[in-house]
């Protein structure tokens, strides 16, 4: 079980001058509250607000908001109320703890589109502090991560509602780290024999996808020292549920997925953006109609990249991906990004 000084240790770096002492409060009235209760899991209940309290604090967020996240079921699930939480730990805290136990009580019960859209409204307008989401998304994505010790109807019904509903908000939030994670672990519930296809065939690459990757990577970093361009490069594989989206939408096979690799390429300022992408059109031929400027013109969750797809070594397409370092914090962690309290 994750231990509660990992959590200090990270708020500690990320955040030096967060006063730790309410957290420590937190985590013990957590632990008190739910001492008798266990997850279906085995574990204590505990295990979930810090785990809970831990993606938080990956996020970077403030003390507050984590303190919220190691209380967010005590309302909920013991006799403990919004007012004793407000005594003890404040307004703010308060707040966010009763924004998480609304949201929870909302019932999912379409999948139709229009309803899955109108309740994504709902949750986004329901609160006045965006903190309230976040916690919330930091205990759906717990939730999902152990989400095999439930029976089959009910992990159908949360993987479901998280595809629907949570997955879209942290996108629309520009969460795209979260959202992804999100995505997968509902694909894998959702669609069991299609995840392992998908996830098969991408091992049975993973070697040769590796290796052409680092082969890219080098010849980037090489072609971008020549022209004086800072960067930092790295590669990815496409995202299982991304993969399978595209395979069902286009009707293709694996192998015809321009984007199944990419390499990013992260610089110190927007002008080295556009150089870097005329040094990879000057090196390898780009697809047509695969050039995106999302600079120029931000996506609405204020998502900023250039994007091309290009005929690479071997013969093989990959997507490469650039940006500035704040517009990559801002595409993983997307309004967690700003948030400065």
């Amino acid at each position: 079980m994750l231990q509660f000084e990992e959590i200090v240790r990270k708020v500690q770096v990320s955040r030096p001058g967060d006063d730790l002492s309410l957290l420590r409060k937190a985590y013990e009235f957590s632990a008190s509250e739910h001492k008798a209760q266990t997850r279906i899991s085995g574990e204590p209940f505990v295990s979930h607000p810090l785990a809970v309290a831990n993606v938080l604090a990956d996020m970077k967020l403030d003390v507050v908001c984590l303190v919220a996240g190691m209380l967010h079921d005590v309302v909920e699930d013991t006799p403990t109320t919004v007012d004793r939480i407000s005594q003890e730990f404040g307004p703010d805290v308060a707040r966010i703890v009763e924004g998480v136990t609304k949201i929870s009580r909302i019932e999912f019960v379409s999948p139709e589109a229009q309803q899955a859209e109108n309740l994504r409204k709902m949750v986004l307008a329901m609160v006045d502090d965006i903190r309230v989401v976040l916690v919330k998304l930091a205990d759906r994505l717990h939730n999902m991560r152990t989400l095999e010790h439930l029976a089959p109807d009910k992990r159908e019904r949360i993987a479901r509602e998280t595809i629907e509903i949570y997955a879209p908000i942290a996108h629309r939030l520009g969460m795209g780290k979260i959202r992804g994670e999100l995505e997968d672990l509902a694909f894998r519930h959702l669609e069991p024999q299609a995840f392992e296809d998908v996830k098969k065939a991408v091992e049975s690459r993973r070697k040769v996808s590796e290796e052409f990757l680092e082969e890219v990577r080098a010849l980037v970093d090489s072609k971008l020292k020549e022209h004086s361009i800072p960067a930092r490069i790295d590669g990815r594989i496409k995202r299982l549920f991304s993969i399978w989206q595209k395979l069902k939408k286009q009707h293709i096979n694996i192998d015809q997925v321009y984007d199944l690799l990419a390499i990013r390429i992260l610089t110190d300022s927007v002008k080295n953006c556009y150089a870097a992408l005329g040094v990879i059109h000057n090196t390898w031929r780009p697809v047509p109609g695969r050039i995106k400027d999302f600079i120029a013109i931000p996506r609405p969750n204020l998502y900023q990249s250039l994007h091309t797809s290009v005929i690479g070594p071997h013969g093989q397409p990959f997507e490469v991906q650039i940006r500035t370092e704040e517009m990559h914090r801002v595409a993983e962690e997307g309004i967690a990004a700003h948030w400065k309290y």
